[in-house]
């Protein structure tokens, strides 16, 4: 897999949302709450990475300049999974991996292990959303994090890596990156790096064990951009 001619070489950030949990399976909640991947997220992931990770595949690590590891199970669990042992060793050995606070899931205070309708009823009884209902990227999460807060760890981590990514803009030595973290926080990260704020109504879908792609415009640092599908090169 391969960007368009004009854009070859430019960094990417992959973004990859661990497998399915217990709690993914009905889109409760799942912030703090450690759980492991069931045997269906294991699958998930292992397909994925047998497809996209490896030498002259998607996600090379040679290529690597990081990789971020958000510190839930779930998220260690899906790294261990997509990533063979001497490709984790390598990188290990280089100092390119790292367990990162930073992108952890939202914390959800409240509504952790909830779905959005039993939030919604709860914060009715609370006398709240008289006039729209609740919508976590507008209003955030009672005794967890508000939307302000998210977009502060994101912003600081976005400046991180452009500052990794600035001086390869044409594919000079390793510098792509891989987040392996959540999926409300991996579509909260992408809102941010095209530079919307949280509450823009820009639907993202991104499935368990799956990967997302950002990179850049124009071998330009300040033309963050997600990618949307990418071309095939030939096989022999």
């Amino acid at each position: 897999m391969q960007l368009a001619d004009q854009d070859a070489g430019t960094p990417r950030v992959f973004l990859y949302r661990h497998g399915q949990t217990e709690w993914t399976k009905n889109g409760r909640y799942t912030g703090t709450t450690d759980l492991s991947l069931t045997a269906h997220g294991e699958k998930q992931v292992l397909a994925s990475g047998k497809i996209i990770v490896g030498a002259g595949k998607l996600i090379n690590p040679s290529n690597l300049a990081r990789v971020y590891i958000s510190p839930r199970v779930r998220a260690k669990q899906t790294f261990e999974l997509a990533f063979g042992e001497a490709e984790r060793q390598v990188l290990n050995d280089a100092q390119k991996v790292s367990v990162e606070e930073r992108i952890r899931e939202w914390t959800y205070g409240l509504y952790e292990g909830m779905i959005t309708k039993d939030i919604r009823a709860l914060r009715k009884e609370r006398g709240l959303d008289t006039e729209r209902p609740w919508d976590i990227w507008r209003d955030g999460c009672e005794d967890g994090e508000s939307a302000q807060e998210v977009t502060a760890r994101i912003d600081s981590l976005i400046a991180e890596i452009r500052d990794i990514q600035k001086d390869s803009m044409n594919g000079e030595g390793s510098a792509d990156v891989v987040l392996v973290s959540h999926g409300h926080f991996l579509r909260a990260f992408t809102k941010r790096w095209l530079g919307y704020p949280m509450d823009f109504p820009l639907a993202l879908m991104l499935d368990p064990g799956a990967v997302g792609v950002l990179s850049y415009q124009h071998h330009n640092v300040d033309e963050p951009a997600m990618l949307v599908g990418y071309g095939f090169p030939l096989s022999e």
